[in-house]
This record gives structure tokens, C-alpha cells and sequence, in this order.
């Protein structure tokens, strides 16, 4: 049996998948996994405790290496077969393609230079790359040898390099001499310089030429990518891992300011990531898939990396911007390599939408067969835009549902086979235990309810712990509904099942004794046709307690702000109540943003106390300059 068994085709194959999973679930995944190649069979599919100290294991006793499964087996089968294609910043250089054979040789390349410098398994990997070829082999070459990758993003600042390194004690930093981001160059080796002023752990570093652009050496630890590698052989054993082995740990946002290293295995993250890739994108044999994400973020690890190339699809990657040299930049890109399935974020169809549709129109984009949504919940004028302009009304839209933590997609529709609706993630994937519980952590049964989100079952990707901190794993994830997972996040269920997740829980603010989500809230500013995004935060007031903020992007400047914060306030207060009408509407041109898209409330917050000496480090956002105006403009 291979894993093109377990498609699923149909709505009615959908439902009994699912209830087949609930009613079987290590019957369930025992299948699926024996799909893949493992050295040594597993002997136990789960063992798990969410009670007392969380423990998950999956296919426990399973020996295998990952990149066998994403390469190797690929190989033996159509050695020819186009792996990776990659588009750089600049639209008139020529892209790069590697068919799997090529990958296997580059990766085998890598991982040998690895071992000659004492990288083994166990030891960690920091890897700090542009979106470039070496950045997906860096990882494979560490899966290869059983080395921990943990990957960041070339565009964190160098404190926070600094701060995953020393909390992962990495070994070696593979890094470049600098980046192209659309017309700007990024000093990658300077940065990464600073950082390891403070990182003794660090014993080599690797330099990648991009840029060629002068940089500073020490002769003790640097060392150039092409001489690394040069001379050494296309082939290495890979290293036999236990199915419970670390993967690699990924460093996500904490609400306290302090990054959490989730933990991700080798087993079950490769059974999950592959189902998942290959259910929800249903791509075919000869498509070409595009996540717009960088490899630095779990989007780009589960759906650019290794759900794809353990289904032996063809991945496309891009190190540039959606913006350069213009607006249209992905549009050129689909019809460029005729993409069939694209994936990217909802921050990036809102900027998108802001510019005009002749930049999608000027586009054949008749290849494309599936539109997807990930990094937050899409709201329903981005979906529509999305739909209209790049679906032609015809296309599904994939909005998914899943985090960091989780590995993999939990609630999504299946390409053309179960209906997408607008702002719904929709059904949980078989073998996903999805459930609305209220605030004491009583199940709502009825179908169509609103609560808190958790999940009452594991599925093999979840993470198993944080980092050297198994304890805080605990008390995020377990401590609030003892059995159940909890994501933090709340949301509604509709007569049919579907799910739309409503926001972050503990975005509830308390406003003269009244409990207030911003999220609801949010969403009606947000219909406002002159309204492109909002957030809306607490923060201390001496009457009430709490005051709510809004922080709100037009579509255009206007001058006669005054009477649009009129309008908003009035429909909040039509729609939900005076109560919730916010005591500050504040118009700025952006949001502080993580890279995958999330608003970093907690610097919203920060902001609107004025308490601007603890807002911590934001070079690791989005747009780290956007905090400085937000101030500019609150002081003002």
C-alpha cells in the first residue's frame, strides 16, 4: 500500500475517514505510517499521558531517517523527477531547478562536510540563510546525520540569533555573506558576527556567497559553503533515528516576550506532514506547488520542505518579496512556472488587494487549481478579493487552521473535495479530535456553538515538549483543560460542522466588569468598506479598569478621519453595544507583525500604556519599523 491509498476523493470518503479515525485512531495512522520506510518496524503506535505531565509518542520503536523518505525512495523510483524549483529576488535572473537526484547529491554533499567537523546525531545546527536552495539542503544534510536544525530567520536581528543559539547550545551557524530582499541587502554575516560575540558554543561557521559582498573573517571558525563542500562525496549513510528522535526545534512567539523552542520528532512529524500535504492541497503527480512562506517559519518546514517532498512533489521556492519590483511579482511567478497550487498568507493578499487587479489580470494564471490561506484567520473581504480576482470565482480556497506547535494542518477543506465557505477553516482532518468547550471546560454539544478550542486526542505532529522546558510546555498547553490541548485559541461552529476560528482567548478584556473579545469586535470594524485591517487591545484605564484601543489600516489616506471614527464607533455599537465601542480609534499605516503573519498584541498593548521602555526586542518582527510610528503617532 502507498500513501496515494489514503486520498481521500469525496465528501462521503471524508466522513468516513474521519469517523473510521475517531472510532480506530492508532488502526487509523498504524496504516498510514506503514506507508512510509522504516528500518526497523514500530512495535507501539501511541503512548501517550495529557493528564499528568504531557507525553505523547507515536510509532514508538520505529527506526528510520527522514530524508530516505523524502528523497532517497524517490530516487530509486524516477531519479529525474523535479524536486525543487527555485526563483530568485531579481526577475531576470535565471531560476534554479534540482530534480531529486541532484537534491539527494547536494544534500549527501553537505551532510559529509557536517561529519568531518564532528556534527552528529544529537548535536545542534543554527541555520541562518536567505530563501536559496542551501537553505533546504542545510536542513535535509542536518536530518540526514541525525543533527538538530533549528532554523532562523534571515531576517532576525542579531539578539535574537543570539538568543536561539544559546538557548538550543548549537554547535554550528550556517549562514551567508548577505541577502537580497528586494532592493534592499541584508548583512547576514555582520549580524551573525554580533550574535556569536555572546555564543561559545558556536565551534564553525558556515558562509554561504550571495551578495559577494565584503565581509569580516576569522580564519578559527569560518569557512566557505563551495570549499566545505568541495571534493566530498555524493553519497552518505543516513544516520538510523528512533521514530521519538529530535527532528528539529523551532523557535515561535511567547506571550511573555520570551521564544518558545518547540520541539518536533522524526516520525510521526513525517507521517503527518505528508497526509496532511497530500489531503488538503490534493496536488497530482506533474503540479507545481508554491508556499509564498520562508523555510524559517513551520509553514515552510511542514509544506515547503518535508509534507511535499516526502509525497514526492515538485516545491517552489522564492527568496523575494511579493512587492519587487512590482505588486505583481507572484502573479509573474505563477504564470513564469505555471504553479498549480498557491499557498501564502493573509497579510499578503490584503496588501495585494490594496493595489490594482490589472496587476493579476495582466497574468495568465489559467494553471492554477487550488488557493490557499495560512498565518491567521482570513477575513471575509480578503477571501473575496482572493476568490474574485485569482479564483475567478472558481477555484477553492484551502483556508488552514494550525500552528507551530501543532506541525501540521489540523483543520482545513480538502481541495475540491469537501466545500471551502468564506472566514471558515472548516473540518478538522481525520484523525483530528477537534472540540468547543466553555471557559470551565464543559463540552458545547450542541452543533452549532461558540467556545474555546481545544483538541481531545493527539495526532502524530504535535509537539512534545518545549525546549529545556517541559514545565512551561505544561502549563501553556495542558494546565488549562486537564486531557486536552489547548491552542489559546476560541471559535464558532456552524450547523454543518464547519469551524471559524475567532481569535486568541486570551484576547479578552475586561471593561468595567464586562467581558469584552476583540475579536467580534475586530471583526465588525473590519466591515467598514474603508477599513483593510484592525487590531484591538486592552490596556489600563483609571475608571474603568480596562479601555479597549483600536488600532485601524485604511485603504487610502483620508483627511476627514473624525467622521470615519464616528461611523466605526457607531457600528460597534449598532452590532455588539455601547460597551464596546473603543475609548481610542487610532489610524496607522501597519500592524506589528511576526513573519507568519501574527499581530503581536502584546506590543499593541505595550504601546497604548505608553510603557515603550518594555516593549522588548522587535528587529524579529515583520515590520519592526511600524513601532516607532504607532509611538510617533500616540504621542502626537
Amino acid at each position: 500500500m502507498s500513501l496515494e491509498n489514503y486520498r481521500i476523493n469525496s465528501l462521503d470518503e471524508y466522513r468516513e475517514s474521519q469517523q473510521y479515525a475517531i472510532k480506530n485512531p492508532e488502526e487509523f495512522w498504524k496504516d498510514i505510517a506503514n506507508t512510509f520506510e522504516w528500518k526497523t518496524p514500530f512495535d507501539n503506535v501511541l503512548n501517550y499521558n495529557w493528564n499528568d505531565v504531557p507525553s505523547t509518542e507515536w510509532f514508538k520503536g520505529g527506526k528510520l531517517n527522514i530524508t530516505e523518505n523524502c528523497l532517497d525512495r524517490h530516487v530509486k523510483e524516477n531519479p529525474d523527477k523535479l524536486a525543487l524549483i527555485w526563483e530568485p529576488n531579481e526577475p531576470g535572473d535565471k531560476s534554479v531547478n534540482y530534480s531529486y537526484k541532484e537534491l539527494l547529491e547536494a544534500v549527501c554533499k553537505f551532510a559529509n562536510g557536517l561529519k568531518n567537523q564532528g556534527i552528529s546525531k544529537g548535536d545542534r545546527v543554527c541555520i541562518y540563510l536567505p530563501m536559496v536552495p542551501e537553505l533546504t539542503i542545510a536542513v535535509l544534510a542536518c536530518a540526514r546525520i541525525g543533527a538538530i536544525h533549528t532554523v532562523v530567520f534571515a531576517g532576525f536581528s542579531s539578539a535574537a540569533l543570539a538568543a536561539r543559539i544559546q538557548d538550543s547550545g548549537s554547535k554550528c551557524l550556517i549562514t551567508a555573506d548577505g541577502a537580497f530582499r528586494g532592493d534592499k541587502t541584508v548583512p547576514l554575516k555582520d549580524i551573525a558576527d554580533d550574535a556569536l560575540k555572546s555564543c561559545d558554543t558556536i565551534k564553525k561557521c558556515i558562509v554561504l556567497q550571495r551578495t559577494f559582498e565584503s565581509i569580516s573573517w576569522s580564519n578559527r571558525i569560518d569557512v566557505w559553503w563551495h570549499d566545505f563542500v568541495d571534493g566530498l562525496s555524493t553519497n552518505c549513510t543516513p544516520e538510523i533515528m528512533d521514530s521519538e528522535d529530535v527532528l528539529f526545534i523551532l523557535y515561535t512567539s511567547g506571550s511573555t516576550g520570551k521564544p518558545k523552542g518547540m520541539v518536533h520528532t522524526c516520525g510521526g512529524y513525517m507521517v503527518y506532514t505528508a497526509y496532511s500535504f497530500m489531503n488538503v492541497f490534493q496536488t497530482a503527480p506533474e503540479d507545481i506547488f508554491w508556499c509564498t512562506a520562508d523555510i524559517g517559519w513551520i509553514t515552510g518546514h511542514s509544506y515547503m520542505v518535508y509534507g511535499p517532498l516526502a509525497c514526492g512533489a515538485t516545491t517552489l521556492h522564492f527568496e523575494g518579496v511579493p512587492s519587487y519590483p512590482k505588486w505583481d511579482r507572484f502573479w509573474e511567478i505563477c504564470e513564469k512556472h505555471k504553479v498549480n497550487q498557491f499557498y501564502t498568507a493573509p497579510t499578503a493578499i490584503r496588501a495585494l488587494a490594496k493595489h490594482p487587479t490589472t496587476h493579476v489580470t495582466n497574468h495568465d494564471l489559467s494553471s492554477l487549481k487550488t488557493l490557499g490561506s495560512v498565518g491567521e484567520p482570513i477575513n471575509e473581504e480578503a477571501w473575496k478579493w482572493y476568490h474574485t480576482h485569482v479564483g475567478k470565482n472558481k477555484l477553492p480556497i484551502v483556508d488552514t487552521w494550525w500552528q507551530t506547535e501543532t506541525g501540521g494542518i489540523l483543520i482545513s477543506n480538502l481541495s475540491g473535495v469537501t466545500p471551502h465557505k468564506p472566514t471558515y477553516a472548516t473540518l478538522p482532518l481525520p484523525g483530528i479530535q477537534a472540540a468547543l468547550v466553555n471557559d470551565k471546560g464543559v463540552p458545547q454539544m450542541e452543533k452549532q456553538a461558540e467556545g474555546i478550542l481545544t483538541v481531545n486526542y493527539p495526532w502524530p505532529s504535535i509537539a512534545r515538549t518545549i525546549w529545556q522546558d517541559h514545565d512551561r510546555y505544561q502549563e501553556v498547553y495542558f494546565s488549562a483543560f486537564p486531557g486536552r490541548y489547548f491552542p489559546g485559541d476560541g471559535a464558532l461552529r456552524d450547523e454543518d460542522g464547519n469551524y471559524r476560528i475567532t481569535g486568541r482567548v486570551d484576547d479578552v478584556v475586561i471593561v468595567s466588569g464586562h467581558n469584552l473579545g476583540t475579536a467580534p469586535i475586530e471583526n465588525i470594524i473590519n466591515e467598514h468598506p474603508e477599513v483593510v485591517e484592525s487590531a484591538v487591545v486592552g490596556y489600563p484605564h483609571d475608571l474603568k479598569g480596562n479601555a479597549l484601543i483600536a488600532y485601524i489600516i485604511l485603504y487610502q489616506n483620508t483627511e476627514n478621519t473624525e467622521n470615519l471614527i464616528k461611523e466605526i464607533r457607531q457600528l460597534i455599537s449598532d452590532t455588539i453595544g455601547p460597551i464596546a465601542k473603543p475609548d481610542r480609534i487610532v489610524v496607522v499605516s501597519g500592524l506589528p507583525k511576526t513573519r507568519s503573519g501574527k499581530i503581536m498584541r502584546r506590543i499593541l498593548r505595550k504601546l497604548a500604556s505608553y510603557e515603550f521602555d518594555q516593549l522588548g526586542d522587535v528587529s524579529t518582527l515583520l515590520n519592526p519599523e511600524i513601532v516607532e510610528e504607532i509611538k510617533t503617532t500616540l504621542i502626537n
